[in-house]
């Protein structure tokens, strides 16, 4: 096993084989028994582009061939920042199939997130599309790979500078060759320990940079398989993707492994505008849509959907932040689709509401385990249980959920009890097997379903020669949930304004998603009697500010 990885119990990995839900299959497996059974099924979607089962399989194996030969092997971590794309998926399943581990960064990733994906990896390589969305991730993987040292290979999908792999080209070679493996001069593929580490997704970095969620090929065939059937996925099943495919929620909660694990259709889309979105329901019978609170409530609020067919749509997932219940009917009065709300974690747990639940469910909870075998309890404080109805920390463990983050035992010791228990670090209600989530106990921003840690962007803020003190709090928006906003103390006699900041914070190369959204200064901050600072007194000052503005804003006009 990969060093560094933290093992299920014997007992526990044996009882759940025994279960079934060990199915002892790669990743890549699902694809390629999936072709076995209909290779003429379309698999995924993009543009004009389509791929049927037998070619997507066949060019995942080529292309796991043709990295080998670039020199990656087995257990080989790779951080892996390719936009939604065909060649995602192809390059995921590749790196799969050759037992090579992608850790998974996401597009707005910048220079002190991935270096530090590379440095607790131990990556040595990076994939990343060339220049996109006027970024050139060509220049920072040049950046990134002077400044770790186990970074020997980079691969970029379009216009590779001179040392990097053009990814574009060997996809391409990969896509036209019609060798078969036996026939092709070298190439052979080991068989992937099914028990293995499959990949690394990434914590939401709760007290700082993210940790590493490393999950085995045999329990994150799982997660899929599971959150698929709870969703009713089937090969009718056409499946709308929009989020990042380098998301867990996108990737298998159900995402698109769900997708594949079934049979169904992927469709790739690249914008989230109402009419942009209505229009691939319409043109390619989309049954499923992933989505999040802001796209949901933009879509609502829109006219597109009467320019559209939209007889097709079934289902509407919701992931990343709980939609409001009146958002939830409102899917169902207008586009005749139920919602689904999905609420989990990467490092394991996810709890979906059920397509056949009464109203109550449906439109109030976050769901329930997708597993029997999930167990959930919540506690106090003092990590007692308590009764149903009361709040509460949810604690999870089960056959998908992980035991310990990538080789970082003093993070283990305070997200995991002995006994195995993963703390959420979600405040929730448990009624029987649902719950319902109600706001964290980390300090965290959950801006549209991108997590912020404030303990980050304070430290990053404290840098500034202005600032004496800071506090970075939610604040409420309609279309996010919550953004971010920055208290600042001054220093005696400085005044910081907010483009300032901004501009600071950005040359720090931090995401953007991470970047506050407004700023308040002021003369000191309200404290406990040992000197912590009330952050609930900010949320709550800020909050009152915005709607008094809002009010007045409305009155004018």
């Amino acid at each position: 096993m990969l060093a560094g990885f933290v093992s299920w119990p014997t007992e526990d990995a044996t009882r759940w084989k025994n279960a079934g839900y060990r199915e002892g299959r790669c990743v890549a497996d699902i694809v390629r028994d999936t072709a076995d059974r209909m290779p003429d099924k379309v698999a995924v979607i993009e543009g004009q582009r389509r791929l049927s089962y037998a070619q997507l399989a066949g060019q995942v194996d080529r292309l796991a061939i043709e990295l080998k030969r670039t020199g990656l092997k087995p257990l080989d971590r790779v951080v892996m920042q390719l936009p939604n794309s065909i060649e995602f998926v192809v390059s995921f399943l590749a790196l799969m199939r050759l037992g090579a581990i992608p850790v998974m960064a996401l597009r707005a990733h910048r220079y002190s997130e991935i270096k530090h994906f590379i440095d607790a990896s131990g990556a040595v390589a990076y994939m990343v599309p060339g220049v996109f969305h006027q970024f050139d991730y060509r220049q920072l993987a040049n950046e990134v790979q002077g400044a770790c040292s186990s970074l020997t290979h980079v691969f970029v999908l379009d216009d590779a500078l001179p040392g990097q792999h053009a990814l574009g080209s060997i996809i391409d070679q990969a896509a036209q060759s019609q060798a078969s493996l036996l026939d092709t001069e070298g190439a052979t593929l080991d068989t992937v320990d099914p028990s293995q580490v499959a990949l690394m997704l990434l914590s939401g970095g709760t007290t700082s940079l993210s940790k590493l969620i490393p999950r085995t090929h045999d329990d994150y065939v799982l997660n899929a398989r599971l959150c698929a059937k709870a969703a009713g996925f089937s090969e009718h099943t056409v499946f709308l993707a929009l989020l990042p495919l380098g998301h867990n929620y996108n990737l298998a909660a159900p995402g698109m492994l769900g997708v594949f694990y079934y049979g169904g259709t992927l469709v790739i889309g690249h914008g989230t505008d109402a009419d942009q979105v209505f229009a691939l329901v319409q043109q390619h019978r989309v049954s499923v849509i992933a989505a999040a609170v802001p796209l949901i409530t933009n879509w609502l609020n829109s006219d597109a959907a009467s320019r559209f067919d939209l007889s097709s749509l079934r289902v509407v997932q919701n992931g990343g932040a709980a939609l409001a219940p009146e958002l939830r009917g409102r899917i169902r009065s207008q586009w005749g689709a139920t919602p689904q709300e999905i609420y989990g974690t990467a490092e394991g747990l996810i709890n979906m509401t059920r397509l056949d639940d009464p109203d109550d469910l449906l439109f109030t909870s976050s769901g329930a385990p997708v597993c029997d075998d999930d167990e959930i309890k919540v506690v106090d404080d003092e990590g007692r249980e308590l009764p149903d109805g009361e709040l509460g920390e949810l604690l999870t463990r089960g056959p998908y959920t992980i035991r310990g983050y990538f080789n970082a035992p003093e993070k283990n010791r305070e997200a995991f009890t002995e006994d195995g228990w993963y703390r959420m670090g979600d405040y929730v209600r448990k009624r029987g097997r649902y719950v319902y989530a109600e706001g964290r106990k980390k300090d965290l921003i959950n801006r549209g379903g991108e997590k912020i840690s404030c303990e980050e962007i304070e430290n990053l803020i404290f840098k500034h020669p202005k600032v004496e003190q800071v506090a970075l709090v939610a604040m409420p928006d309609p279309v996010f949930g919550e953004k971010a906003c920055a208290f600042v103390v001054p220093k005696p006699g400085k005044r910081i304004e907010f483009d300032e900041l901004i501009g600071f914070l950005k040359s720090q190369r931090i995401a953007s998603f991470k970047l506050p959204e407004r700023l308040e200064l002021v003369d000191h901050f309200p404290t406990s009697l040992v000197g912590k600072i009330l952050k609930r007194q900010l949320r709550d000052q800020i909050a009152e500010r915005i709607q008094t503005e809002a009010a007045a804003h409305a009155a004018r006009n």
